[in-house]
């Protein structure tokens, strides 16, 4: 069976894409380099192309039985200044992906979607039922194209699942590859970088929260076990035909355990035997003192359950970091942003490890503005205000 991985050359989209593989499934990279890196293609035939360029996709798809879609451009603070961009790619070009998907005959998807769809939620854990009322132009990209599967799902017959991921984080245990980001925004990297000697301090934003330690919580996940979670969902379309084999499905992928900023920053000291430098500010508007996923659906649809812990996580960044060597490897990421002395900014995020957060990017929100929503949303909320530089990154990036 052939897989197309749309956004293959990005983080999340090359460990899955080396999940497949390890599975038995053939696998083609789909990808315009503009933040996936060829190196981490290497191994992999990859096809260089944009997903809204439909001539360049038809030959692609007509090789393959599925796809997997992580080509999505996911900085939240970017998404608010800068709307039309992820618009553009990530509801017009994901819509010409998804009818080029349908025209050439394919009707197996899995979606790389974000928790970023639930906004800020009542109640903790979060499960699939909770109301999606995303607080960002990024998140709402997302719930489009989710309902957009869902329409599909009824007028066509498309097959889907989508993924909501909360804060993915560490690195292939083969040190070959990690996470490529330019900036860097995730609360990990940064934290192991503040405890060299040359890179920028860690601020943290708020130490007040109603939490153990007072700083923020978070439900960090692998991404190796990210990618045996596409694994798992693209089997679960397989089974046509059977009571189990769904037509449209939104699964969270989370370990059910929150962790502090704090707590982050211990395991990244154990893990390089250093101090994180950092500095404690105060709160950022709107951050919720915790997000946590509920992930029973995924254990009791998908057998899926996270193997690794947050010691894992912490260690395996670690070691790409030292494999790849922490200057070269912001030296490829074309243009690292930050100087010595500057101050990388770690506080609540809202997602996916990230401090441009998304819930799965993590986001802040901020009461003066209107809650983003899909047809299915209720009530109000605000769009979130951005502090941090933007960037230019894919979800699977």
């Amino acid at each position: 069976m052939a897989i197309l991985v749309f956004g293959g050359a990005g983080y999340i989209g090359s460990h899955a894409a080396r999940a497949l593989r390890r599975s038995g499934y053939e696998v083609v990279l789909y990808d315009n380099l503009s933040t996936g890196f060829r190196r981490l293609a290497q191994g992999f035939e990859l096809v260089e192309g944009d997903i809204a360029d439909e001539a360049r996709l038809r030959p692609a798809l007509a090789r393959v039985d599925a796809v997997m879609h992580f080509a999505a451009y996911a900085y939240v603070g970017e998404s608010v200044e800068n709307p039309r961009k992820y618009f553009r790619n990530n509801v017009l070009g994901a819509l010409s992906l998804l009818n080029s998907t349908l025209d050439a005959g394919v009707r197996r998807i899995i979606f790389s979607s974000s928790c970023a769809v639930y906004g800020i939620p009542e109640r903790i854990p979060i499960a699939e039922q909770a109301p999606r009322e995303p607080v960002n132009p990024y998140g709402a990209s997302k719930l489009f194209f989710e309902n957009a599967l869902d329409a599909y799902s009824r007028a066509y017959g498309l097959r889907s699942v989508r993924l909501r991921y909360f804060n993915a984080a560490g690195a292939d245990e083969s040190g070959e590859i990690g996470e490529l980001h330019d900036p860097e925004t995730h609360l990990i990297p940064l934290a192991l970088a503040a405890s060299t000697a040359n890179r920028a301090e860690l601020q943290i934003h708020g130490s007040d929260y109603p939490t153990p330690d007072g700083t923020c919580v978070r439900d960090y996940i692998h991404v190796s076990d990210l990618a045996d979670a596409h694994v798992r969902a693209l089997q679960y379309l397989e089974r046509d035909g059977d009571e189990h084999g769904g037509d449209a499905l939104a699964i969270n992928l989370g370990t059910g355990r929150g962790h502090s900023v704090l707590e982050v920053l211990q395991a990244a000291e154990s893990a390089t035997g250093r101090p994180v430098r950092r500095t404690i500010g105060p709160r950022r508007p709107g951050d919720p003192p915790v997000l946590v996923a509920d992930p029973a659906m995924a254990q009791r649809v998908l057998g899926w359950t996270a193997q690794r812990d947050l010691t894992d996580i912490v260690a395996s960044a670690w070691a790409w970091m030292q494999k790849d060597s922490f200057g070269s490897r912001t030296q490829s990421v074309r243009s690292f942003p930050y100087s010595r002395g500057s101050v990388f900014v770690a506080g609540s995020l809202l997602g996916q490890d990230q401090l441009d957060f998304d819930p799965a990017n993590g986001g802040e929100c901020d009461s003066r503005k209107e809650r983003m929503s899909g047809p299915d949303s209720v009530g109000q909320t605000k769009i979130p205000e951005h502090d941090a530089r933007n960037g230019r990154n894919q979800e699977g990036d």
